[in-house]
């Protein structure tokens, strides 16, 4: 189906277990949109050279901050000469959340969840890690409003912010065909990671849950994700995250049976091996859950000696 809307799926390999992202190529009346660009590597910019040779890119439009979506939106713009569109919020999160500032600052927060100095390091270093991946940032020529419509090959969509996964998410919606362009909001097999990152949205999970239930009221038929293949069927696979967070959120309140760090709840919710990269999402995913918790007031926060510490 994703074809008969006149949409190129570009699936780009990422070094991760998450071993792909879905890009997207879609014909104008005056040009070429892309949607998201992968990391900015060697083969991401070798794979675009030869995807967009004798074809004109006039947008780039970019979901959301995160490195396999925006990465290489700064290069191929150089490269191109074409617009960048994205949410504000999200391109002020991009510019914060590779900021030297903000990364120097990293292991304080680290330390404070209770992450042990080694560890906390190596995190760390992940965070720079991705600088090159990202670097250089794009100029964003126009900020997407909610509702708004855009052209994506055969058919007009509207833009609908979605926020929990990044803060400034956005998803593409066609009401003709009634299909979702979902980015990371709705994925076919895995749950979306929704995490605190110690900036912007400080309870990020009641904002995934608020805003995946509000699709429901659309009964979306077909969802073109940006990791795993298209699929018919929404609001199942809504269903299907929103009871996984309720179970997680059991299994959060059953680790604090007694005064917890972050990095303590962590490994009850996380028990087995994980790579230094996929530790941060973890932490970060406690944390959100945590905080959700204790926003419904169901747990309590305190310093105690410069870690925080919840409690039932």
């Amino acid at each position: 189906m994703i074809e008969h809307l006149g949409i190129i799926p570009i699936k780009v390999d990422l070094p991760f277990r998450l071993n792909h992202v879905n890009c997207f190529m879609a014909e104008g009346e005056d040009g070429w949109t892309i949607i998201d660009t992968g990391l900015n590597n060697e083969y991401t910019s070798k794979m675009w050279a030869e995807n967009i040779q004798q074809r004109e890119i006039k947008d780039i439009f970019i979901t959301h901050y995160h490195p396999d979506h925006y990465g290489h939106s700064g290069t191929l713009q150089h490269k191109t000469g074409a617009e960048v569109w994205m949410s504000k919020i999200d391109s002020d999160a991009g510019k914060t959340a590779w900021n030297d500032d903000f990364l120097s600052g990293l292991h304080k927060y680290y330390s404070a969840s209770g992450i042990p100095d080694e560890i906390a390091n190596q995190m760390v270093k992940n965070n720079i890690d991705f600088k090159p991946l990202v670097y250089p940032l794009p100029v964003v020529n126009h900020y997407f409003v909610e509702g708004e419509k855009v052209v994506i090959g055969r058919y007009e969509y509207e833009i609908i912010f979605a926020p929990g996964h990044s803060d400034g998410m956005v998803c593409f919606y066609n009401k003709e065909k009634n299909v979702l362009l979902s980015a990371d909001h709705i994925l076919p097999r895995i749950t979306p990671n929704i995490s605190y990152w110690y900036h912007g949205d400080d309870n990020p999970l009641k904002s995934y849950l608020s805003s995946i239930n509000d699709l429901k009221s659309l009964n979306i038929d077909y969802v073109i994700p940006s990791h795993g293949k298209p699929f018919h069927g929404a609001n199942h696979r809504i269903d299907e995250i929103i009871l996984h967070h309720g179970q997680r959120l059991e299994q959060t309140l059953a680790a604090l049976g007694k005064p917890s760090s972050i990095y303590d709840v962590y490994q009850e919710l996380f028990q087995f091996e994980l790579t230094i990269h996929e530790i941060r999402f973890a932490v970060g995913e406690t944390l959100a859950h945590l905080e959700y918790l204790r926003h419904k007031g169901e747990c309590q926060r305190e310093l105690r000696n410069g870690e925080w510490i919840y409690f039932l």
